[in-house]
């Protein structure tokens, strides 16, 4: 692992691709024949970005932390309260993510996007002493992580 580190490293100053690499000719090693499009070729060594909506925040998607602030049932009601305890958490803190989302068979208002469980642990005591929300819990979830430009 830590070799092709070293051999990612080299390539990027030699300015040759893995794919050139693995295709050069070595005495003494075998053949390696990569066949693919150009477009696929042009897009190695570039980072990934979502094209499908162009005003949406391009975010890496992984395992982590939310702190769950409400949990309903399957009503219309429930739906509201959601919304409600969303609208109360960004009054209270602008800062923090807000997820409100029907995941059968309830409503779930959720905050923050936290990698670590001290992380969540530390946004849970922050919410329990607005005193506005009783009920909070730490839950593992997939989390947004924003990609830097």
């Amino acid at each position: 692992m830590l070799t092709l580190a070293f051999a990612g490293g080299a390539l990027s100053l030699s300015g040759q691709t893995i794919v050139d690499e693995l295709q050069s000719r070595q005495v003494g090693q075998g053949e390696v024949n990569v066949h693919q499009s150009a477009e696929i070729s042009a897009l190695i060594g570039k980072r990934y970005q979502s094209s499908t909506e162009p005003t949406a925040q391009n975010v890496l998607k992984t395992k982590g932390y939310r702190v769950q602030i409400y949990a309903g049932n399957n009503s219309r009601v429930a739906r509201n309260e959601a919304t409600a305890v969303a609208d109360k958490v960004k009054e209270a803190f602008p800062k923090m993510p807000v997820y409100t989302y029907f995941q059968p068979p309830r409503w779930l208002c959720r905050v923050g996007d936290y990698k670590t469980m001290e992380e969540a642990y530390a946004a849970m005591l922050q919410l329990k002493g607005s005193g506005q929300f009783k009920e909070v819990a730490i839950v593992r979830e997939n989390i947004n992580i924003p990609m830097e430009e």
